[in-house]
């Protein structure tokens, strides 16, 4: 009377068939297949918009530098814009190195496609925090770009 016993109504099915495995291996590679390329777009997006933030900061931390120090402080662009460092300030992470970032590392992976104040890659932020010349810094990482712009009135950076 082995009727009722559920251990040898499923003698015959052990598993999966291999037919089963591959349907589900190609809908997996499908949805995959889908998903890549706007996972890439997000992730350009995302170091796009860090970067930017990163420089804005960036920025505003060199203008209040300058007003605390009573001394000028410059944010300069290397030529070839993947880097920038701020003068007179000690890193966030090798104090006994000056300041600078490194915009092709992680998690920016940007570039600066230009970077003009008033005719040079550098913008001077003078005792009282007042920047020389107002001017714009223009990023690129993939296919996205942002502009930063620094406003020498106010001194205010915004991304746009």
């Amino acid at each position: 009377m082995t009727e009722g016993n559920p251990r040898t109504c499923r003698q015959g099915r052990q598993g999966f068939s291999l037919l089963e495995l591959v349907m589900v291996i190609a809908i997996m590679c499908i949805v995959a297949a889908i998903a890549a390329p706007r996972y890439a777009r997000a992730a350009a997006r995302y170091r796009i918009d860090v970067a930017a933030r990163r420089i804005v900061q960036d920025l505003t931390l060199a203008s209040r530098q300058a007003r605390n120090a009573g001394a000028s402080r410059t944010v300069a662009f290397n030529a070839a814009g993947t880097q920038y460092t701020i003068s007179d300030l000690a890193g966030l992470d090798r104090a006994a190195q000056g300041y600078l970032v490194d915009l092709l590392a992680e998690p920016y992976c940007s570039r600066v496609d230009s970077a003009d104040f008033g005719g040079d890659r550098a913008v001077v932020f003078n005792g009282f925090g007042q920047a020389d010349s107002g001017g714009q810094v223009v990023l690129k990482s993939g296919d996205f770009t942002r502009t930063i712009t620094l406003d020498a009135a106010s001194g205010k950076a915004t991304v746009q």
